[in-house]
């Protein structure tokens, strides 16, 4: 399960490095280049950490960095990147909510391990799976849907982690029902599964007649869409 990082960055050259860099570390990177497009990739993505430029378009990283933090449940770690190198800045910017500050210019492989280095502190609160706007977190039992809780019964919760471990993938109605009644005998109906997928497109599709997320393939079981 890779981990999702959000860059905030105005200068494209800088951005595309970063990125580059944390995707060969293994980390899945999501861009941004302001403030009002960092909060929407947020809200979309779920990330685990955000790096956060301060000098920003539109809202400054300070008041993105505000933003992050008055969202409820929110679990991500927070990088500065900022060219203000004065220790009273640095401390601000802790203060502010920042978990670490990084001036510039600075070296790619030193920011990975960064990143490494407070991700090894507050990662293990960060197990997820994001997909547009649909986050699902299995060691607590929470689902997301842009940023709002969704409540689940047992059976739905373990249908949507196996679709969303599985993204594009066909699944039977036998697998289906294998995975959330592993212990079931044979009588267990195709069709109880169809029900639970009902319940389940009624909370997390915003047009259950058109259902974008989780699609019926005729004859052959359900998939999760992961776009």
């Amino acid at each position: 399960m890779k981990q999702t990082i959000l860059v905030v960055e105005d200068d494209k050259m800088i951005r595309e490095l970063v990125s580059l860099y944390l995707q060969n570390a293994g980390y899945n990177v999501i861009e941004a280049e302001d403030g009002e497009e960092a909060k929407t990739s947020f809200l979309t993505h779920h990330p685990c950490l955000v790096i956060l430029d301060l000098m920003l378009p539109k809202q400054s990283g300070e008041e993105v960095c505000e933003w992050i933090r008055q969202q409820e449940r929110n679990e991500a770690s927070i990088i500065m990147l900022s060219a203000k190198a004065q220790i009273s800045d640095k401390i601000a910017g802790l203060k502010m909510g920042a978990d670490d500050y990084i001036t510039k210019p600075f070296d790619a492989d030193e920011l990975v391990a960064h990143v490494e280095a407070v991700l090894r502190r507050t990662g293990q609160f960060c197990q997820k799976i994001t997909y547009n706007g649909l986050c699902i977190k299995p060691r607590k039992g929470e689902v997301l849907l842009y940023d709002h809780p969704i409540t689940l019964t047992k059976y739905e919760f373990n249908l949507l982690y196996y679709f969303m471990e599985n993204p594009n993938i066909i699944l039977s109605r036998e697998q289906l029902l294998r995975q959330i009644y592993p212990h079931a005998e044979t009588n267990v109906l195709d069709r109880t599964i169809d029900a639970h997928i009902k319940k389940l497109r009624e909370k997390v599709e915003e047009d259950t007649s058109c259902p974008k997320r989780i699609q019926t393939v005729r004859g052959m079981g359900y998939k999760f869409v992961d776009a």
